[in-house]
Protein backbone atom coordinates (compact mmCIF):
# COMPACT_ATOMS: atom_id res chain seq x y z
CA UNK A 1 0.00 0.00 0.00
CA UNK A 2 1.40 3.19 -0.87
CA UNK A 3 -0.35 6.35 -1.77
CA UNK A 4 0.06 10.53 -1.69
CA UNK A 5 -2.70 12.61 -0.12
CA UNK A 6 -2.94 16.53 0.97
CA UNK A 7 -2.63 16.56 4.64
CA UNK A 8 -6.19 18.63 5.50
CA UNK A 9 -7.86 16.17 3.22
CA UNK A 10 -6.61 13.31 5.49
CA UNK A 11 -6.81 14.97 8.78
CA UNK A 12 -10.00 16.00 8.00
CA UNK A 13 -11.26 12.82 7.30
CA UNK A 14 -9.76 10.91 10.19
CA UNK A 15 -11.37 13.61 12.44
CA UNK A 16 -14.83 12.42 11.16
CA UNK A 17 -14.37 8.66 11.65
CA UNK A 18 -11.59 8.87 14.52
CA UNK A 19 -14.77 9.76 17.38
CA UNK A 20 -16.85 6.34 17.05
CA UNK A 21 -12.93 4.59 17.50
CA UNK A 22 -13.53 2.33 20.53
CA UNK A 23 -10.41 4.38 22.74
CA UNK A 24 -10.80 1.23 25.60
CA UNK A 25 -12.02 -1.76 24.10
CA UNK A 26 -11.71 -5.26 24.87
CA UNK A 27 -11.06 -5.67 20.86
CA UNK A 28 -8.39 -3.76 20.22
CA UNK A 29 -9.00 -3.53 16.33
CA UNK A 30 -11.88 -1.44 17.45
CA UNK A 31 -9.54 1.68 18.56
CA UNK A 32 -8.41 1.29 14.90
CA UNK A 33 -9.81 3.10 11.73
CA UNK A 34 -9.45 0.55 8.41
CA UNK A 35 -7.78 2.22 5.44
CA UNK A 36 -8.31 0.77 1.85
CA UNK A 37 -6.55 2.76 -0.89
CA UNK A 38 -7.61 1.91 -4.87
CA UNK A 39 -8.19 3.78 -7.67
CA UNK A 40 -7.46 7.52 -6.78
CA UNK A 41 -9.57 7.21 -3.41
CA UNK A 42 -8.85 6.29 -0.07
CA UNK A 43 -11.92 4.93 2.29
CA UNK A 44 -11.45 5.27 6.01
CA UNK A 45 -14.01 3.47 8.37
CA UNK A 46 -14.30 3.48 11.81
CA UNK A 47 -17.03 1.38 14.03
CA UNK A 48 -17.85 0.32 17.25
CA UNK A 49 -20.06 -2.60 16.41
CA UNK A 50 -23.23 -0.40 16.91
CA UNK A 51 -22.02 2.44 14.82
CA UNK A 52 -19.70 2.96 11.52
CA UNK A 53 -18.75 6.21 9.78
CA UNK A 54 -17.32 5.50 6.02
CA UNK A 55 -15.81 8.31 4.23
CA UNK A 56 -14.09 8.46 0.82
CA UNK A 57 -11.56 10.96 0.00
CA UNK A 58 -9.11 11.43 -3.22
CA UNK A 59 -6.08 10.28 -2.97
CA UNK A 60 -2.96 9.70 -5.49
CA UNK A 61 -3.07 5.93 -4.78
CA UNK A 62 0.37 4.47 -5.99
CA UNK A 63 -0.17 0.83 -4.85
CA UNK A 64 -3.46 -0.22 -3.64
CA UNK A 65 -4.06 -2.11 -0.48
CA UNK A 66 -6.03 -2.31 2.77
CA UNK A 67 -4.73 -2.03 6.37
CA UNK A 68 -5.61 -0.59 9.92
CA UNK A 69 -3.90 2.22 11.73
CA UNK A 70 -4.55 3.51 15.59
CA UNK A 71 -7.15 5.93 15.29
CA UNK A 72 -6.31 8.18 18.23
CA UNK A 73 -2.38 8.69 17.92
CA UNK A 74 -3.48 9.28 13.92
CA UNK A 75 -5.53 11.76 14.97
CA UNK A 76 -3.10 13.90 17.55
CA UNK A 77 -0.76 13.17 14.68
CA UNK A 78 -1.98 15.27 11.82
CA UNK A 79 -3.52 17.91 14.04
CA UNK A 80 -0.25 18.85 14.82
CA UNK A 81 1.56 18.49 11.33
CA UNK A 82 1.70 22.62 9.43
CA UNK A 83 -1.09 23.12 6.66
CA UNK A 84 0.15 22.82 3.05
CA UNK A 85 1.88 19.28 3.01
CA UNK A 86 1.45 16.32 1.45
CA UNK A 87 1.63 12.83 3.65
CA UNK A 88 3.00 10.06 2.34
CA UNK A 89 1.74 6.87 3.03
CA UNK A 90 3.95 3.62 2.55
CA UNK A 91 3.33 0.33 4.14
CA UNK A 92 6.71 -1.53 5.10
CA UNK A 93 5.84 -5.07 4.10
CA UNK A 94 9.12 -6.77 6.17
CA UNK A 95 7.63 -4.64 9.63
CA UNK A 96 4.06 -4.44 8.65
CA UNK A 97 4.24 -0.41 10.13
CA UNK A 98 3.02 2.47 8.33
CA UNK A 99 5.98 4.83 7.53
CA UNK A 100 4.23 8.19 7.13
CA UNK A 101 6.27 11.06 5.52
CA UNK A 102 5.19 14.84 5.66
CA UNK A 103 7.97 17.33 5.32
CA UNK A 104 10.43 16.94 7.78
CA UNK A 105 8.52 14.31 9.60
CA UNK A 106 8.70 11.06 9.79
CA UNK A 107 6.80 8.46 11.82
CA UNK A 108 6.22 4.77 12.03
CA UNK A 109 3.20 3.36 13.04
CA UNK A 110 1.97 -0.56 13.60
CA UNK A 111 -0.79 -1.22 12.17
CA UNK A 112 -3.08 -4.31 12.29
CA UNK A 113 -4.22 -6.58 9.14
CA UNK A 114 -7.64 -5.92 7.58
CA UNK A 115 -8.97 -9.28 8.24
CA UNK A 116 -9.10 -8.80 11.94
CA UNK A 117 -11.65 -5.91 11.21
CA UNK A 118 -15.46 -6.24 11.54
CA UNK A 119 -17.39 -5.85 8.36
CA UNK A 120 -19.58 -2.60 8.00
CA UNK A 121 -22.57 -4.40 6.70
CA UNK A 122 -25.63 -2.69 4.77
CA UNK A 123 -28.47 -4.35 4.62
CA UNK A 124 -32.13 -3.32 2.05
CA UNK A 125 -33.74 0.19 3.34
CA UNK A 126 -37.10 -0.07 2.46
CA UNK A 127 -37.72 3.80 3.64
CA UNK A 128 -35.05 6.39 1.81
CA UNK A 129 -35.97 10.56 1.74
CA UNK A 130 -33.78 13.51 1.42
CA UNK A 131 -34.08 16.10 4.02
CA UNK A 132 -32.16 19.56 4.56
CA UNK A 133 -28.91 19.07 6.53
CA UNK A 134 -29.90 21.70 8.71
CA UNK A 135 -33.70 20.26 9.78
CA UNK A 136 -32.33 16.61 10.53
CA UNK A 137 -29.55 18.64 12.50
CA UNK A 138 -32.49 21.28 14.14
CA UNK A 139 -34.69 17.76 15.14
CA UNK A 140 -31.61 16.11 16.63
CA UNK A 141 -30.41 19.32 18.47
CA UNK A 142 -33.90 20.52 20.10
CA UNK A 143 -34.51 16.79 21.90
CA UNK A 144 -31.20 14.52 22.22
CA UNK A 145 -30.53 16.55 25.83
CA UNK A 146 -33.57 14.67 26.72
CA UNK A 147 -32.61 11.31 25.78
CA UNK A 148 -32.24 8.95 29.11
CA UNK A 149 -29.20 8.10 30.33
CA UNK A 150 -30.01 4.96 32.93
CA UNK A 151 -29.94 1.60 30.68
CA UNK A 152 -32.54 0.27 32.48
CA UNK A 153 -35.18 1.72 30.54
CA UNK A 154 -33.07 1.47 27.25
CA UNK A 155 -35.92 2.16 24.91
CA UNK A 156 -35.77 5.70 26.07
CA UNK A 157 -31.80 6.10 25.67
CA UNK A 158 -32.10 7.70 21.87
CA UNK A 159 -34.82 10.09 19.46
CA UNK A 160 -37.82 8.48 18.69
CA UNK A 161 -37.91 9.65 14.77
CA UNK A 162 -41.65 8.89 13.07
CA UNK A 163 -44.63 10.21 11.10
CA UNK A 164 -46.10 12.22 13.52
CA UNK A 165 -50.07 12.76 12.92
CA UNK A 166 -50.82 16.64 13.78
CA UNK A 167 -53.76 19.16 13.51
CA UNK A 168 -51.47 20.00 10.37
CA UNK A 169 -51.30 16.94 9.03
CA UNK A 170 -48.50 14.53 8.73
CA UNK A 171 -45.25 16.07 9.70
CA UNK A 172 -41.09 14.44 11.01
CA UNK A 173 -41.28 13.99 14.16
CA UNK A 174 -38.81 13.83 16.74
CA UNK A 175 -39.35 12.95 20.36
CA UNK A 176 -36.75 11.91 23.34
CA UNK A 177 -37.90 11.81 27.27
CA UNK A 178 -35.71 10.70 30.21
CA UNK A 179 -38.92 10.37 32.82
CA UNK A 180 -38.57 13.82 33.86
CA UNK A 181 -38.84 15.71 31.03
CA UNK A 182 -39.79 15.66 27.54
CA UNK A 183 -38.84 17.45 23.87
CA UNK A 184 -40.64 17.60 20.75
CA UNK A 185 -39.55 18.72 17.68
CA UNK A 186 -41.78 18.47 14.24
CA UNK A 187 -40.76 19.42 10.58
CA UNK A 188 -42.04 18.89 7.16
CA UNK A 189 -42.30 15.46 6.07
CA UNK A 190 -40.05 15.04 3.27
CA UNK A 191 -41.14 12.67 0.34
CA UNK A 192 -40.51 9.33 1.26
CA UNK A 193 -40.61 9.59 4.81
CA UNK A 194 -44.34 8.39 4.95
CA UNK A 195 -43.46 5.00 5.69
CA UNK A 196 -41.15 5.72 8.46
CA UNK A 197 -43.71 3.91 11.74
CA UNK A 198 -40.83 4.48 14.05
CA UNK A 199 -36.98 4.21 14.95
CA UNK A 200 -35.29 5.44 17.65
CA UNK A 201 -31.81 6.49 16.96
CA UNK A 202 -29.15 5.66 19.84
CA UNK A 203 -28.00 8.85 21.93
CA UNK A 204 -24.21 8.34 20.19
CA UNK A 205 -25.40 8.25 16.63
CA UNK A 206 -27.55 11.16 17.02
CA UNK A 207 -24.83 13.29 18.72
CA UNK A 208 -22.44 11.84 15.89
CA UNK A 209 -25.04 12.71 13.56
CA UNK A 210 -25.29 16.48 14.54
CA UNK A 211 -21.26 17.14 14.62
CA UNK A 212 -21.15 15.66 10.91
CA UNK A 213 -24.01 18.09 9.90
CA UNK A 214 -23.01 20.73 11.56
CA UNK A 215 -20.38 21.45 8.52
CA UNK A 216 -22.53 20.44 5.69
CA UNK A 217 -25.04 22.37 3.62
CA UNK A 218 -27.87 21.12 1.31
CA UNK A 219 -29.55 17.66 1.33
CA UNK A 220 -28.22 14.54 2.85
CA UNK A 221 -29.63 10.76 2.12
CA UNK A 222 -31.56 9.45 5.16
CA UNK A 223 -32.08 5.43 4.43
CA UNK A 224 -33.94 3.17 6.93
CA UNK A 225 -34.89 -0.64 7.90
CA UNK A 226 -36.50 -1.77 11.24
CA UNK A 227 -32.89 -2.33 12.31
CA UNK A 228 -30.64 0.31 10.88
CA UNK A 229 -30.42 3.42 9.56
CA UNK A 230 -27.78 4.66 6.55
CA UNK A 231 -27.39 8.57 6.42
CA UNK A 232 -25.39 9.60 3.65
CA UNK A 233 -23.63 13.09 4.20
CA UNK A 234 -21.61 14.40 0.79
CA UNK A 235 -18.24 11.88 0.64
CA UNK A 236 -19.79 10.24 4.51
CA UNK A 237 -21.71 7.61 5.74
CA UNK A 238 -23.23 6.53 8.72
CA UNK A 239 -24.52 3.37 9.88
CA UNK A 240 -26.15 2.67 12.72
CA UNK A 241 -28.44 -0.14 14.58
CA UNK A 242 -31.17 1.57 16.02
CA UNK A 243 -32.41 0.40 19.86
CA UNK A 244 -34.47 -2.35 19.37
CA UNK A 245 -37.10 -0.96 21.98
CA UNK A 246 -41.15 0.16 21.88
CA UNK A 247 -41.01 3.79 21.96
CA UNK A 248 -43.71 4.66 24.81
CA UNK A 249 -47.25 6.68 23.37
CA UNK A 250 -45.39 10.31 24.57
CA UNK A 251 -48.95 11.84 23.19
CA UNK A 252 -50.46 10.86 26.39
CA UNK A 253 -47.81 13.00 28.10
CA UNK A 254 -47.71 16.45 26.90
CA UNK A 255 -50.27 18.73 28.65
CA UNK A 256 -53.86 19.68 26.55
CA UNK A 257 -55.30 21.65 29.64
CA UNK A 258 -52.84 23.86 30.56
CA UNK A 259 -55.01 27.30 30.26
CA UNK A 260 -52.82 29.33 32.58
CA UNK A 261 -50.07 31.33 30.30
CA UNK A 262 -47.40 33.43 31.02
CA UNK A 263 -44.73 35.03 28.73
CA UNK A 264 -40.96 36.18 29.91
CA UNK A 265 -38.60 37.40 28.50
CA UNK A 266 -35.86 34.35 28.16
CA UNK A 267 -32.64 35.42 28.87
CA UNK A 268 -33.76 37.49 32.20
CA UNK A 269 -35.53 34.19 32.87
CA UNK A 270 -32.25 32.26 32.19
CA UNK A 271 -29.79 34.49 33.85
CA UNK A 272 -32.13 34.75 37.15
CA UNK A 273 -32.58 30.95 37.51
CA UNK A 274 -28.61 30.29 36.47
CA UNK A 275 -27.62 32.89 39.44
CA UNK A 276 -30.42 31.05 42.28
CA UNK A 277 -29.63 27.59 40.97
CA UNK A 278 -26.44 28.30 42.12
CA UNK A 279 -26.61 27.28 45.67
CA UNK A 280 -29.21 23.97 44.88
CA UNK A 281 -28.18 20.83 45.71
CA UNK A 282 -26.11 18.63 43.80
CA UNK A 283 -28.44 15.98 44.44
CA UNK A 284 -31.83 17.52 43.63
CA UNK A 285 -31.58 20.35 41.95
CA UNK A 286 -34.75 21.99 42.75
CA UNK A 287 -35.75 25.40 42.14
CA UNK A 288 -39.12 26.90 43.50
CA UNK A 289 -41.16 28.94 41.12
CA UNK A 290 -43.96 31.19 42.08
CA UNK A 291 -46.33 32.67 39.05
CA UNK A 292 -47.76 36.00 40.18
CA UNK A 293 -49.63 38.18 37.75
CA UNK A 294 -46.94 40.42 36.52
CA UNK A 295 -44.25 38.65 38.66
CA UNK A 296 -42.51 34.88 38.29
CA UNK A 297 -40.23 34.51 41.32
CA UNK A 298 -37.53 31.91 41.57
CA UNK A 299 -36.04 30.78 44.80
CA UNK A 300 -34.02 28.02 46.60
CA UNK A 301 -33.13 26.80 49.99
CA UNK A 302 -30.05 24.47 50.60
CA UNK A 303 -29.47 23.30 54.03
CA UNK A 304 -25.67 23.47 53.81
CA UNK A 305 -25.75 26.33 51.17
CA UNK A 306 -28.27 29.34 52.14
CA UNK A 307 -30.95 30.48 49.90
CA UNK A 308 -31.50 32.45 47.07
CA UNK A 309 -34.52 34.23 45.43
CA UNK A 310 -35.27 36.56 42.15
CA UNK A 311 -38.18 37.60 40.91
CA UNK A 312 -38.46 38.32 36.66
CA UNK A 313 -40.64 40.37 35.48
CA UNK A 314 -43.53 38.17 33.58
CA UNK A 315 -46.75 38.51 31.05
CA UNK A 316 -49.70 36.85 33.81
CA UNK A 317 -52.31 37.67 34.75
CA UNK A 318 -54.29 34.48 36.33
CA UNK A 319 -54.25 33.04 39.79
CA UNK A 320 -51.50 32.44 41.67
CA UNK A 321 -49.13 28.84 40.99
CA UNK A 322 -47.15 27.40 42.86
CA UNK A 323 -44.55 24.87 41.70
CA UNK A 324 -40.68 23.13 41.50
CA UNK A 325 -38.42 22.68 39.39
CA UNK A 326 -35.30 20.75 38.48
CA UNK A 327 -33.29 23.54 37.66
CA UNK A 328 -29.86 21.72 35.57
CA UNK A 329 -33.32 20.31 33.55
CA UNK A 330 -34.59 23.40 32.87
CA UNK A 331 -31.49 25.67 31.82
CA UNK A 332 -30.99 22.90 29.30
CA UNK A 333 -34.55 23.47 27.90
CA UNK A 334 -34.37 27.14 28.06
CA UNK A 335 -30.94 26.62 26.18
CA UNK A 336 -32.96 25.53 23.11
CA UNK A 337 -35.25 27.83 23.06
CA UNK A 338 -34.95 30.69 20.21
CA UNK A 339 -37.22 33.34 20.69
CA UNK A 340 -36.88 36.37 22.38
CA UNK A 341 -39.97 35.30 24.58
CA UNK A 342 -40.39 32.23 26.55
CA UNK A 343 -43.83 30.67 27.01
CA UNK A 344 -44.48 28.71 30.07
CA UNK A 345 -48.55 27.19 30.88
CA UNK A 346 -49.95 25.29 33.30
CA UNK A 347 -52.62 23.33 34.87
CA UNK A 348 -51.95 23.66 38.44
CA UNK A 349 -48.48 23.59 40.50
CA UNK A 350 -48.75 19.69 40.87
CA UNK A 351 -49.12 19.15 36.87
CA UNK A 352 -46.41 19.28 34.11
CA UNK A 353 -45.76 22.03 32.85
CA UNK A 354 -45.36 22.78 29.18
CA UNK A 355 -42.66 25.26 27.48
CA UNK A 356 -42.67 26.79 24.11
CA UNK A 357 -40.46 28.29 21.82
CA UNK A 358 -42.58 31.65 20.88
CA UNK A 359 -40.09 31.59 17.78
CA UNK A 360 -40.67 27.95 16.76
CA UNK A 361 -43.95 26.39 17.45
CA UNK A 362 -42.94 23.17 15.97
CA UNK A 363 -41.02 22.79 19.15
CA UNK A 364 -41.96 21.86 22.53
CA UNK A 365 -40.94 20.75 25.95
CA UNK A 366 -42.78 19.43 28.93
CA UNK A 367 -41.07 19.20 32.14
CA UNK A 368 -42.43 17.45 35.54
CA UNK A 369 -42.78 19.32 38.59
CA UNK A 370 -41.01 18.10 41.52
CA UNK A 371 -41.70 19.00 46.04
CA UNK A 372 -39.34 21.78 46.63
Amino acid sequence: MYLVIERSVLAKAVSHVQSVAEKRNAIPILSNILFDAESDQLTLTATDMDVSIVEQVPAQVHRPGSITMPAQILHDLLSKLPDGLEVEMKLDEDSNRMQISAGRSKFMLATQPKQDFPLVETSAMPVQFMIAAAELKRLIDKTIRCVAREETRYYLTGIFLHRAETPEGQMLGAVSTDGHRLARALAPLPSGAEALEGLILPAKTSAELSRLLDQTEGEVRFAASETKVHVTIGRVQIISKVVDGTFPDYRQVIPTQNDKVLHVDRQAFRAALDRVSTIVSDRTHSVKMLVEPGTLTLSANSTDQGTAAEPVEADYNQEVIDSGFNARYLLEIVSQIEGDWLRLSFFDGAKPALVNDTADPNVLFVMMPMRV
